[in-house]
């Protein structure tokens, strides 16, 4: 009886080891494959597996869109195609994406982003003479693999809605005049006025080849005004730390400030830098204050 229950416990711990060996691999590959009907489901886009990489990627080619450039229609295939692509990380999933955006889906598609958990890395151009406009927008997230798409299906969704910026009227060349004084209280810095222009800059330092680098060098946040106190226009950077971007951005989409390119000045600095292209329109006053919740996001300035 004995050597019989010696053989079976044997048994039972090479069979449990067997299973445990063999077990995650055959869980991760019903997981992917379940994971990956429910992220087309969930973002609404037809996706592919790539067995060695072990990267499922979902595609929305923008065959909707009439896109000219250099006197040539582009067809999806020349790179007008969204794209997300999950991959699971130990028990966690990670997605990147690149968003085909026409100027007016910029902003809306990055509320999205950003109210659904996920982080927008880079927004710029592809093309050179390009009609209508194209940006992209990279986006990236990790967590849970269906709240992920989830989010991706929100972004997606903004690819569909063609709705029109509707800009202020702009304001009469003989009444550029902002109160500068109530701005300043507001952004707690004394600006400079240059061809009816008020302006604040606010500098940081990082290092390059030893050196320090600063303000001169346009190492640095700015915000320029123009127009009146109930219509005014506000263009200007963000310089910020990587860990900045993301509060940074929610801060201006709060006040309605659109962004309009986010992307690196240089290469090699320490530390890395980020740098933040803006655009508003509406009543002066408010504008400051949403460049302010966007100042009030860096560490140091």
């Amino acid at each position: 009886m004995k050597a019989r229950k010696k053989i079976s416990t044997g048994f039972l711990v090479t069979l449990l080891m067997a299973f445990t060996c063999v077990s995650p691999r055959l869980f991760a590959m019903a997981e992917d494959k379940i994971n990956n009907a429910k992220i087309e489901e969930l973002t609404g886009a037809k996706g592919k597996w790539n067995e060695k990489e072990g990267v499922f990627k979902v595609s929305v080619p923008r065959s909707d869109l009439n896109i000219m450039a250099a006197g040539i229609k582009l067809p999806p295939s020349m790179g007008l195609t969204a794209w997300a692509a999950f991959k699971n990380m130990e028990g966690h999933t990670m997605v990147m994406g690149d968003i085909v955006l026409l100027e007016d889906q910029v902003n809306p598609a990055m509320d999205a982003a950003l109210e659904n958990g996920l982080e927008v890395t880079a927004l710029h151009n592809h093309f050179f003479w390009d009609s209508p406009k194209l940006m992209f927008m990279h986006v990236g997230g990790m967590g849970d693999s269906e709240k992920l798409a989830q989010a991706i299906g929100k972004v997606f969704e903004k690819l569909h809605q063609q709705g029109k910026t509707n800009h202020l009227a702009a304001p009469n060349s003989q009444e550029r005049s902002i109160h500068a004084d109530k701005l300043d209280a507001i952004l707690k810095a004394t600006g400079e006025t240059n061809q009816g222009v008020y302006k604040w800059t606010f500098g940081r330092t990082i290092t390059m080849s030893g050196m320090e680098f600063g303000n001169a060098m346009g190492v640095n946040t700015w915000a320029a005004f123009l127009g009146t106190d109930d219509n005014a226009r506000v263009a200007g950077d963000f310089a910020m730390l990587e860990d900045e971007l993301q509060s940074v951005l929610k801060a201006l989409r709060k006040a309605r400030i659109n962004v309009v390119a986010i992307h690196n000045h240089m290469t090699k600095e320490s530390p890395r830098m980020m740098f933040l292209h803006y655009w508003g329109e509406g009543k002066a006053e408010d504008l400051a204050r949403g460049v302010r919740s966007g100042l009030d996001c860096l560490s140091s300035r």
